[in-house]
């Protein structure tokens, strides 16, 4: 019997199931659309506090430009003492240096912000490239005194290919739609992304102890730290706001394998960080933060039933099935990216392979919630082990021989340029030239 093409929407247990994640996601995108940044003159003195290993160079020397750029009143950069290369590039320029021997980012941050001397801290990766505009917009919002953390609008940086064009629909998609709708809904935004957050500094002060003797089930938290510091600034009753027109560059991994762990590691953090909030009393006086958590761990299992339903249809040749559910895909994943395919149209047809990396992230969030113990940073060499952080290779003793496994690495690394074809430069930012104009 031959079966209308809409009953494969609303008359199976996927489009039920559909429909409800749908309705899900209009909970979030409508206060999403009424989402306003913050205008006004409102300005604070503000120190910007960089932990610094192993970055790239020519990232590195850019980002540090666009931070002078825009006249902060210093820039504090925590250099680990094997980086000689990026100390090296600090001493060109009016920057305070502090070199650490403790693995981990923790410890980096908190001596940044223990060495400051402003109002507001900024804690930025070394990787992140902002806007000419970007100190003066995330101080507009602190006018407010109940605001203790404001984040920015992230962009990728630098790479290409497919990984970058989707990394950028996700980026787009947080922060035009669940950053967005937790600004305006109680303005708590759960995450201030670590590539740049802006606190506060008496704040900083006051939630270190807790920052840095973080556990989880009785080990000791290695990465997290943007989460964790959010999540601390809300427990004590602080608001915490995303402002958009402030806008940064980073870059993201262009190669599977560093994706992967990256997200693994982010997905681990997560997964602490919400089920020890949704055990506790404060976030339910914030509902909405409340439910966005709960729907996001939820979504996790969700986004995998539409697959499983797509090999069955394909495994008993059900090509009427497998046609609508391909077309819904790509349709409803495209009306919800709309914000970032107004930015850039052919994104449109990276749609299914958007589809696609989703289906992997939630493997991985999965994963990570079957291994929600394990402390590994995955793309650096720390770890925890019995109970402490350190390094998982040796630690360089010598200038000397940092110096040599320097020079060694940057013969292998002419001899893989001479052996594979050059890229083209990526372009720099529009942050180094002009702002970008950022639609609110």
């Amino acid at each position: 019997m031959s079966l209308p093409v809409y009953y494969y929407v609303f008359g199976t247990p996927l489009g039920i199931l559909g429909l409800f994640r749908w309705g899900c996601w209009l909970v979030r995108r409508i206060p999403a659309v009424l989402y306003r940044p913050i205008s006004g003159g409102h300005r604070l003195s503000m120190s910007i506090v960089v932990p610094v290993y192993q970055e790239d160079p020519e990232v590195f020397a850019a980002a540090i430009e666009s931070w002078l750029a825009n006249r902060v009143d210093e820039v504090i950069l925590v250099i680990d003492v094997s980086d000689t290369t990026c100390r090296e590039i600090a001493a060109r320029y009016p920057v305070t240096v502090l070199v650490t021997d403790v693995p981990g980012k923790r410890d980096a941050l908190r001596r940044g912000w223990n060495a400051a001397s402003t109002e507001l801290v900024a804690l930025v990766d070394s990787d992140t490239i902002w806007a000419a505009d970007v100190a003066r917009e995330v101080c507009k919002p602190f006018a407010d005194p109940r605001v203790g953390g404001v984040g920015t609008r992230q962009n990728v940086y630098g790479s290409k290919g497919f990984l970058a064009r989707i990394t950028d629909m996700f980026l787009d998609h947080r922060y035009f739609d669940e950053n967005a709708s937790q600004t305006v809904l109680g303005q708590a935004v759960s995450c201030l992304s670590g590539r740049t957050a802006v606190y506060r500094r008496e704040l900083l002060l006051e939630v270190e102890q807790e920052f840095m003797e973080e556990t989880f089930w009785g080990v000791p938290c290695l990465s997290g730290d943007d989460k964790r510091l959010t999540t601390l600034i809300l427990e004590r009753g602080h608001l915490t706001y995303m402002q958009r027109t402030a806008e940064v560059w980073s870059t993201f991994p262009d190669t599977w394998r560093v994706f992967v762990k990256q997200r693994l590691r982010w997905a681990r953090n997560t997964w602490r960080s919400d089920l020890r909030a949704l055990s506790r009393r404060w976030v339910w006086r914030k509902p909405f933060l409340a439910y966005t958590m709960v729907d996001k761990g939820i979504s996790s299992f969700t986004l995998l039933v539409g697959p499983a339903f797509m090999i069955y249809s394909i495994a008993v040749q059900n090509w009427v099935f497998c046609g609508v559910l391909a077309a819904w895909w790509w349709i409803s994943r495209s009306a919800k990216l709309l914000p970032h395919l107004r930015r850039r149209p052919s994104s449109f047809f990276f749609v299914p392979g958007y589809v696609v990396v989703s289906w992997v992230m939630a493997l991985i969030k999965i994963h990570a919630l079957c291994t929600i113990r394990k402390q590994r940073w995955l793309t650096r060499q720390v770890a925890v082990e019995n109970g402490q952080v350190v390094r998982t290779v040796s630690t360089v003793a010598t200038v000397a021989t940092v110096a040599t496994v320097a020079t060694v690495a940057s013969a292998v690394a002419g001899l893989q340029e001479r052996a594979a074809p050059v890229p083209s430069p990526a372009p720099r930012p529009r942050a180094l030239r002009e702002p970008e104009q950022v639609s609110s």
